[in-house]
């Protein structure tokens, strides 16, 4: 009972749709004001505050304050992944059959999944570490091999080394909503999504999830993933 009235109580707080879009907006693993966040809703000022109470009293969110302006993320990694989950079960009912999700074209190509890549960029990623024997997929479970850790230190990641996520698991596959298919999270992911980005490989596009190829980027992605640009 306890369980299943916790789940129930979860499931009232992102079935409101301001919350939920607020919730999607910070899939983005950036911290945002409350202003940027009742824009996203549209909702008021005086609305979104009562929202994110509601989504901090439940810990689904967090909070940190700068000055006199409080800013809000997803409480963990956890919340991102049922968040992601969501999206890729309620896809199909949005589609209405169609064989491909209707998600915009900027987004479907490269965006972050909290702190990882995905979209066509994550997948191609994914395949092509699989391919080269940098992680070997095994019943659902992935692990970076020997030579995979070699080869990802020629990209200046360390998996060994001391790092923010350290409690958080080394590899895993996550669902791509649009794609259907796994792309990469756990520690590698995040330190993929890192490194391309300190190199200007990619960038952030503001105010979205989506992820911008550099020029530069698109001929090392090009060389070292297969990645093609639609």
């Amino acid at each position: 009972m306890t369980t299943g009235n916790n789940m129930a109580a979860v499931a009232r707080l992102i079935g409101d749709p301001a919350r939920a879009n607020m919730l999607d907006a910070m899939l983005d693993a950036r911290a945002h004001s409350a202003g940027e966040l009742a824009t996203i809703a549209g909702v008021s000022a005086a609305t979104a505050s009562g929202h994110l109470r509601q989504l901090l009293g439940g810990g689904l969110v967090a909070v940190a304050a700068q000055g006199r302006h409080r800013y809000y993320r997803l409480a963990s990694p956890e919340v991102a992944r049922l968040l992601e989950g969501l999206m890729a079960v309620t896809a199909p009912l949005v589609t209405r059959h169609r064989a491909t999700p209707r998600v915009p074209s900027a987004l479907r190509e490269a965006r972050t999944c909290y702190d990882h890549l995905a979209g066509r960029l994550g997948i191609a990623i994914a395949d092509t570490l699989v391919a080269n024997g940098t992680v070997r997929i095994d019943d659902n479970h992935i692990a970076v091999t020997d030579h995979g850790r070699a080869w990802l230190g020629e990209m200046a990641i360390d998996l060994d080394a001391p790092r923010r996520w350290a409690r958080r698991p080394l590899c895993r596959p996550c669902l791509d909503w649009s794609e259907r298919r796994p792309h990469l999270a756990g520690v590698l992911g995040a330190a993929l999504l890192e490194r391309l980005l300190e190199r200007g490989w990619i960038a952030r596009v503001d105010g979205s999830r989506a992820i911008r190829v550099t020029p530069p980027g698109a001929t090392e992605l090009r060389r070292r993933f297969g990645y093609e640009p639609a």
